[in-house]
């Protein structure tokens, strides 16, 4: 093989490299990740997050109801089932092919953790990144979450649904970030 041959294998072989790491995607990071900034001098985040139902989503499924209503449904144990752990975990509500990454601390019992809203954060997640909000934005987070969006777990499907206000709800899950000078 000539020396001009080698050298187009050897790119083509790097951009297909390339091309299969950013097609990977985002990996989630877990929570501890996002607590190690957001805390009382950004705004307390991670403290509001800990507070609410999403922080507890998962524990919730260890529930006497919980388990009374996956057996109804002949679910089995609801902190495996998937039909239960799709609004009770950050993983799988984000999907069968979202990654876990290797260094990050993320595990189902975070509950609705911040990257279920967020998005994965693991290209985001650093201050660099996080202090310019369009490469944060173009890194895999989402900051504009609305109706549409909550209602994908709060909905009739659920079997413990009694309505849903967002505004209300809101209310209780809103974290601003203040604003930098």
């Amino acid at each position: 093989m000539n020396r001009g041959k080698i050298i187009v294998c050897v790119f083509v072989l790097g951009m297909l490299a390339i091309g299969s790491v950013a097609m990977a995607g985002h990996e989630l990071v877990g929570v501890g990740k996002c607590k190690m900034c957001h805390m009382a001098g950004t705004g307390d985040q991670y403290k509001i997050w800990s507070e609410t139902a999403h922080a507890q989503a998962f524990a919730t499924l260890a529930s006497d109801q919980s388990r009374e209503i996956a057996d109804e449904l002949g679910l089995g144990d609801p902190q495996k089932a998937a039909a239960c752990l799709i609004c009770h975990a950050t993983s799988a509500f984000l999907g069968e092919d979202v990654l876990i990454n290797a260094k990050g601390k993320y595990a189902d019992d975070e509950g609705v953790g911040c990257e279920a809203c967020h998005g994965a954060g693991s290209d985001y997640r650093k201050a660099k990144v996080m202090k310019d909000r369009e490469a944060a934005v173009a890194n895999g987070l989402i900051i504009e979450l609305d109706q549409a969006y909550c209602e994908k777990c709060h909905n009739e499907e659920s079997p413990t649904f009694e309505g849903f206000d967002f505004e209300k709800q809101w209310e209780l899950v809103k974290h601003p970030v203040p604003a930098t000078e």
